[in-house]
């Protein structure tokens, strides 16, 4: 099944944010099948739960790819099913979501734990804040956010804090690192959730993966620019398949 692609949405946006993106791919190469996959509904935030479920809903043998928290749990989920997944994908996804002394190029811990108090008193004030932080960057920030926000389920709060809880413990270096096929990771140079600098810091990590740095582009910009981003990725796909 080297032609079917599956793509994770980040959290809380539900899958709205991935549509344009699916639709450009399919638009570029009509033989290949992209689904997208809506996250857990979880009230834990255990990994291993996460994985089991995603693991159980997701064919083998599929392109494995994902936004934000849908990248780092498809980063994951490729190292645990490894040689049974083609290859890997990340769009805006860090390997470690809140800065810690070995990964520098992430959300500061006090910022992170604002998120965490702010959703437990008001999840969806929570959200907005957070749209508003994928859209920064963007050339039209506040219709980005509206956007983003527009096409958001309405997702119990329990399961937004164990998401939340789940992203803090993240750390996909490992993962990433034993992973044995094709990876591609797409960074935004204006994301004000995912500083740009983590580009270089996963290249270093990982010398021999593609690394790609979109300059003038917000967490979102998958959203801003889903042809664009399409092209990139179907090249990657492209090159991959011919190795």
């Amino acid at each position: 099944m080297r032609d079917r692609l599956i793509l994770l949405p980040g959290w809380g946006l539900g899958v709205s944010p991935l549509e344009p993106l699916a639709a450009a791919l399919q638009g570029l190469d009509e033989h290949l099948r992209v689904a997208i996959e809506p996250l857990p509904e979880l009230t834990s935030s255990d990994l291993q739960e996460w994985l089991d479920e995603l693991d159980d809903a997701l064919p083998d043998n599929a392109w494995l790819g994902g936004w934000s928290l849908g990248g780092m749990l498809a980063s994951e989920l490729a190292a645990r099913r490894g040689e049974r997944c083609c290859g890997l994908l990340t769009l805006a996804s860090n390997p470690c979501f809140v800065a810690h002394e070995q990964w520098s190029s992430a959300m500061p811990g006090e910022t992170f734990d604002g998120f965490l108090a702010g959703c437990a008193a008001d999840s969806r004030a929570t959200l907005k804040r957070f749209s508003l932080l994928c859209a920064q960057g963007a050339v039209d920030p506040r219709g980005l956010s509206r956007l983003l926000l527009g096409g958001a389920p309405a997702t119990p709060g329990p399961v937004l804090m164990a998401g939340l809880e789940l992203l803090a413990q993240l750390d996909s270096r490992e993962a990433l690192q034993g992973f044995r096929g094709p990876q591609l990771h797409l960074f935004a140079g204006l994301d004000g959730l995912v500083p740009a600098e983590a580009a270089g810091e996963l290249l270093a990590l990982l010398p021999d993966v593609e690394v790609g740095l979109i300059e003038q582009a917000s967490h979102g910009f998958l959203l801003e620019d889903p042809h664009g981003v399409a092209g990139a990725i179907q090249a990657f796909l492209h090159e991959s398949g011919d190795d």
